[in-house]
C-alpha cells in the first residue's frame, strides 16, 4: 500500500505494511535505496499510520536528504581498469586484462580485483564480479554465522540461510527461521557484516523491533548503534553497481 505525505514543498512517499503479531507499534524504516517502509500492527487504523509517519517526517526527510547529498558524489560505474570496489570495507582497484582465449574469472592479487575477460564490455566484467563476491559472500558469511550464532543462547541449532539480492536490504529473516543476505553486504566492513548478522538472529526470538528485541541486540553487540551507522554512511557506495 503505498501513500503520501507533504513536507514543505515536497511529498515523502512510503509503503505501508501491516504485520501480524507480535509487532506493536508503527515503526518507520529508510532503506538504503531511499525506499520508506512503514511497518504496522495489522490492527492498526490507517489514520494512525498517517498521523505516526507525519509525526517523524521531519527525521525521513533528513534521512532521504542525507542519502540524497551522499549519492551526489557517487559516479556510475563503468567496469574499467582505476575504478575502485569494495570487499569486506577496503578499496581495491579493479584492473581488467582483456584475454579472449583465458578462463575469464576474478582474483585479489597485491591489493587489485584482477579481472579476466573475454571481452571490454561493462555487463561482462560486471557479471564477473558478482559472481566472485557472491562466492566470497557464501565463504564469509558461514564463518560469521556461525561465530555469532554460538553466541545466540536462544537458538538451538545454527538457522538455515541463503544469499537473496535485495533492492532496500541488507538482510532478513523468513518467517521460517531463514536468514536471507544481501550479497552486496561482502563489500562492507566485517564488523557492518556481523552488524546485520545479528539483527537477524535476534529476530528469531524477537519478531519486531520491541524493547526486548534490543536488549538482545544490545547484549550480543554493546556497539552495534556504531556499526548500524557505519553501514549506513556506506550505503550509497557499497550497492553502486
Amino acid at each position: 500500500m503505498v501513500r503520501t505525505i507533504p513536507y514543505g514543498d515536497a511529498k515523502i512517499a512510503f509503503t505501508i505494511r501491516f504485520v501480524s503479531r507480535p509487532q506493536r507499534r508503527v515503526s518507520i524504516h529508510v532503506m538504503p535505496d531511499g525506499a520508506v517502509r512503514v511497518d504496522a500492527p495489522e490492527e492498526t487504523e490507517l489514520s494512525e499510520v498517517m498521523t505516526a509517519v507525519r509525526k517523524r517526517a521531519r527525521w525521513v526527510w533528513l534521512q532521504l536528504e542525507g542519502q540524497r547529498e551522499r549519492r551526489r558524489h557517487v559516479l556510475p560505474r563503468e567496469y574499467v581498469s582505476g575504478e575502485s570496489h569494495f570487499y569486506l570495507g577496503r578499496r581495491y582497484m579493479l584492473k581488467v586484462n582483456v584475454e579472449p582465449a583465458a578462463e575469464p574469472g576474478v582474483k585479489l592479487l597485491r591489493g587489485r580485483l584482477e579481472v579476466t575477460t573475454p571481452t571490454r564490455e561493462a555487463t561482462t566484467i560486471r557479471h564477473l564480479l558478482e559472481k566472485w563476491y557472491r562466492g566470497r559472500g557464501l565463504d564469509v558469511f558461514a564463518r560469521i554465522i556461525a561465530g555469532c550464532a554460538a553466541k545466540a543462547t536462544w537458538l538451538e541449532q545454527q538457522p538455515p540461510w541463503r544469499l537473496l539480492n535485495m533492492r532496500t536490504q541488507w538482510g532478513s529473516c523468513s518467517p521460517k527461521g531463514e536468514l536471507l543476505l544481501n550479497p552486496q553486504l561482502v563489500k562492507a566492513p566485517r564488523a557492518c557484516v556481523e552488524y546485520v548478522v545479528v539483527h537477524e538472529l535476534c529476530h528469531l526470538k524477537e519478531h519486531n523491533h520491541s524493547a526486548n528485541f534490543y536488549r538482545l541486540l544490545e547484549a550480543l553487540l554493546p556497539d552495534w548503534e556504531a556499526r548500524k551507522t557505519e553501514l549506513d554512511g556506506m550505503a550509497e557506495l557499497l550497492l553502486n553497481r
